[in-house]
């Protein structure tokens, strides 16, 4: 082999390296798109995350208030009660009409015996 075949081979060796590099460079570069793209999903999920636990903290605190809050069926029977109170009341000032009019009366013999 002449040393002109031998640079005519390492030229084409050389040129076939270049190629391969500028191949490679032009594939990875999507690649490092891809990488900034999950860094930035994974900033996401961290954020999503954060509101998740922060989500489920206040609704346990709001399922806890509720526990202590009356159903359906005892609010009912609440207002049920507060109806047959409410009944009784007006039937106890009905009986204490009589006793307003002798007390008004009373007060107005003891007016005129004064004067």
């Amino acid at each position: 082999m002449t040393t002109s075949e031998i640079y005519q081979y390492l030229g084409l060796a050389l040129a076939v390296i270049a190629l391969l590099g500028h191949a490679k460079g032009y594939f990875s570069s999507g690649e490092k798109t891809l990488l900034a793209r999950i860094d930035k999903a994974e900033a996401k999920v961290e954020k999503v995350e954060t509101k998740l636990v922060e989500y489920d903290r206040r609704i346990q605190s709001i399922e806890g208030e509720i526990k202590h809050l009356p159903d359906r069926e005892t609010t009912h029977r609440m207002e049920l009660a507060m109806t047959e109170i409410s009944g009784k009341l007006n039937v106890m000032a009905e009986r204490l009409k009589p006793i307003e009019a002798i007390g008004e009366r009373l007060q107005e013999t003891l007016m005129e015996r004064a004067r």
